[in-house]
Parts: structure tokens; sequence; C-alpha cells
């Protein structure tokens, strides 16, 4: 017998019916699963204090008990039910990110509160806690009633979901419920900051960038890209080596010097093609062409280069594109240092299993 499929539900995201999240904030209340849409990805969602349901997002996602999950509220009246202090009671620097980038794409690890069960945070002493912007998003959990644990609605280490039909297709046959708010508007995850260290360390780059929380904290934080855990209990979710990994291999040319690895990328897929692999690109819109005449037979668009917002929010679901078209390799280029261009490296390194190809810069090659 076929296993059960999950129950799409459509939600306008702009005026969300308020007996429909009804419904479905109780099936979670009650023990249930139920994907939603975020601003970054889709979430696949457990009551955070019921260790029984908690449980059942590990197993739908084949996830690893070493890797935690984040806890999403509906407002800041349910943060002592998290951390088990008020907001006045945790570091200064909670209550200033908290009104600069709340509703929005910052998770900040904090003290775990006795409500929380030790498996919602692979058996740390803290947590990450996010107040997401996404109105569907806090009104599941607004009707819901209780803080909502939520990591990204696919299987685990696989691309993450930006459309209700991503969910379905990682989890259709091992969830009850999957709403559709629409795509998701950011297309990364959140930024993780660990604001129990001084100075606060951003343990994962996401949708809120480095300059923003350094500016709102009025001092820097640390950051060191492409930093990673073994596979022992990591202090926040997406911090080990390979992960939203697409079936394909994927082939990240990285260099100082932009533009030369976007010509090596080309370089590639034109020798693969020769080899008679199925190549497919990841490719900014003004290059598309030039990989398509390389031999590319799938190339997916993320936008302009200069546009890393766009390029984010096109990640993930151009990946699951080009797995969709069923080719062998996947050959893309370099992003900026900086702003959501952070974020996006840091997922493509980990797609790739942490192994960039380094392109020598076109200066130096002239010395």
């Amino acid at each position: 017998m076929a296993e059960p499929k999950a129950t799409i539900v459509p939600v306008d995201p702009a005026t969300p019916d308020p007996a429909v999240l009804a419904r479905l904030g109780a099936a979670l209340r009650a023990g249930a699963l139920v994907a939603f849409p975020t601003e970054t990805v889709y979430g696949l969602g457990a009551d955070a204090t019921n260790p029984a349901a908690v449980a059942g997002i590990f197993a739908a996602k084949d996830r690893p008990s070493s890797d935690p999950l984040i806890v999403h509220l509906a407002d800041l009246a349910q943060l002592p039910a998290v951390t088990g202090r008020t907001l006045a009671e945790l570091p200064p620097a909670v209550a200033r990110l908290a009104a600069a980038c709340w509703p929005g794409p910052l998770t900040l690890i904090l003290p775990r509160g006795p409500a929380i069960p030790a498996s919602v945070a692979a058996g740390l002493a803290t947590v990450g806690v996010r107040l997401p912007a996404h109105p569907v998003a806090r009104a599941l959990i607004q009707a819901a009633g209780v803080p909502v644990a939520a990591p990204s609605a696919n299987r685990f280490g696989h691309t993450s979901p930006t459309t209700a039909q991503h969910v379905f297709a990682d989890l259709g046959e091992r969830i009850p419920w999957i709403i559709d708010g629409g795509p998701s508007l950011v297309g990364v995850e959140s930024t993780i900051l660990d604001v129990t260290q001084s100075p606060p360390r951003v343990l994962r780059p996401g949708g809120i960038s480095v300059e923003v929380l350094g500016a709102a904290l009025g001092e820097p934080v640390a950051f060191q890209e492409r930093a990673a855990v073994a596979d022992d209990a990591a202090q926040a979710p997406g911090m080990l080596l390979s992960h939203y990994a697409p079936r394909a291999r994927l082939l990240v040319f990285d260099g100082d010097d932009v533009a030369a690895t976007w010509a090596r990328a080309i370089a590639e897929a034109h020798e693969l093609a020769a080899q008679g692999q199925r190549v497919g690109a990841l490719a900014p819109d003004d290059l598309a062409a030039d990989f398509a005449a390389a031999g590319a037979v799938a190339v997916a668009r993320l936008g302009a280069l200069t546009d890393p917002a766009a390029v984010a929010r096109h990640l993930f679901a151009a990946l699951r594109q080009l797995d969709d078209a069923g080719v062998d390799s996947i050959v893309t280029g370099s992003f900026a240092r900086a702003g959501l261009g952070l974020a996006v490296r840091d997922r493509l390194w980990r797609a790739a299993g942490g192994v960039v190809i380094p392109v020598e810069d076109a200066t130096e090659r002239e010395a």
C-alpha cells in the first residue's frame, strides 16, 4: 500500500485565513508536523516543548540528533518560554538586535530554558531562537500557542526548499500537512549569531548581513568564512561540512577575481560537455548564453551578478531545477564576499562538500 501523502493547504500570505491557521495550529499543538513558509526557506514545524513531536522532525528528515533545531516565536512574549528569561534578563545585545532585526531572518543563540527539551538543542545548554517575518509563519505559531521548532522542510543534507512543491517532493510521504504560502522571498536560511560569546560571533551567514549586525550592535561581530564542524554536536544548524547538496556533482570555481572564476566555469562546462557529460550551470543572467554556447544542457538563471539578494532568492530553486534536468555536473563561479554574497558562498561551499576550485587572479598571472 502506498504511503499517505501530505495535504497541501494554500494560504494567501497577505491575508492568511485565521480559521485555516487555527486548525493547523491545533494540529501542531496536538503533536503533528506542519511544514510552513518563512521568508527564508520553508520550515518543518513541531511543538518545541513536546519531545515526541520534536523526535518526529528528526525521523521525517533523517536528521542526526547531533544537529540542533531553531525555535521560532510568534512574538517576544514567547521568549521566556524558550530561554527561561525575559528580554530584560538577557544580555543587552539581545534587545538591540531584536529591535533592529526582528521579525526577520536572524537566529540568536541564547540560553535554553527548562521547557525546551534537550533534543531540540542536541543536548546543548543553548538554543537558536528566531522571530520570523513571514505573516503565515507568525500567525501559525500564534495559533499553536507554543514555540515551534523548525529546521528546513527537506531531507537532511539536501537542497533547502523555497516552495511548497519542493517540500512535497522531499517529504510528501512523511508528513501530514504543508502550508503553501508562495515562494520564500529571501531564499537562504537565517543568519545565526551567538550572543553568548564576546564579541558575538556569526556561526552561519544568512539573510541578515554581517554589516547590518555590526551596525545594530555598534561593534564588529566575529565571522570566519567557511567554518565547519565535525559530525559531533554542532552549536547551530547548517554548520556541517556537507549540506544543502544537489544530487549532481557541483563544481564551484572561487577566487578574488570574480570575472576569472566565471570564465573558468564556462571553460569547464565546455570541457565536460566535450567528454559527453550532461552539464548544468548556475549562472548570472548575463552569462547564461555563454554557458549554453559552451554546451550546458540546462542553465539555471540566478539574476544579476551585482544583485546578491536575487542570487540568494533563486539559489536553492535553481539547484533543484538542475537536478530535475538530470545533469551529471553543475558548474558555477564566485560571488562577492559581502552582504548576502557571504551566505551564497557558504551554501555553495557546503553544497560542494567543502571543496572549491581556486582560480588565480588574472593580474597575478600577468605579474
